[in-house]
């Protein structure tokens, strides 16, 4: 007889609820595509937000603890920014071509956290004026393309304030050892 296993870890239990985002995506998605509030299609709606994830459940990874009052107001910000921005290059785009200075940003990265870098290099490219174009894992930093910019250092700071630690904070996520404030 052989002795069990014990290295392998426990199988989490599906719950009905385990993905919030997820569930109420989905059915704000097929109510979307179907173009329509009826009960029967709110019905669906329902049952789909439920019923995916839980039959998804082992491909899932367990959800993240949100703090969703600073998610929100990260959300602003973003919007706010890209308002602002799009407004910035219209106005580079539209005046003498001379006067533009791209730059490519070395920005280094404080978490290893996959959601937290993800969502920081899709800011940055959401943002007009700026393309995030890789993220590197190794040396644990984003390379991001500026259409103008004076002082790249200034420009670096201003993401990681204004984006990657309110994303750190929202997460519950503390800087990687060794990685710069």
């Amino acid at each position: 007889m052989t002795a069990p296993n014990t290295d392998r870890l426990p199988a989490r239990k599906a719950g009905w609820f385990d993905h919030p985002v997820l569930s109420v995506l989905l059915g704000v998605s097929w109510l979307a595509l179907s173009h329509s509030v009826e009960l029967v299609h709110l019905l669906s709606a329902l049952l789909i937000g439920l019923i995916l994830p839980r039959l998804l459940h082992p491909f899932l990874t367990p959800a993240d603890n949100i703090d969703w009052l600073a998610a929100l107001r990260l959300t602003a910000v973003v919007l706010k920014d890209i308002v602002l921005s799009n407004i910035t290059v219209a106005r580079l785009v539209l005046g003498p071509m001379s006067t533009l200075q791209p730059a490519w940003l070395p920005v280094p990265l404080a978490t290893d956290h996959p959601r937290i870098n993800a969502l920081f290099a899709t800011i940055i490219t959401t943002t007009p004026g700026t393309v995030s174009c890789v993220i590197d894992e190794q040396r644990h930093e984003i390379l991001v393309h500026a259409l103008n910019c004076d002082d790249a250092q200034a420009m670096i700071d201003d993401m990681k304030n204004r984006y990657e630690a309110p994303l750190m904070h929202i997460f519950g996520q503390q800087a990687r050892t060794g990685s710069a404030p």
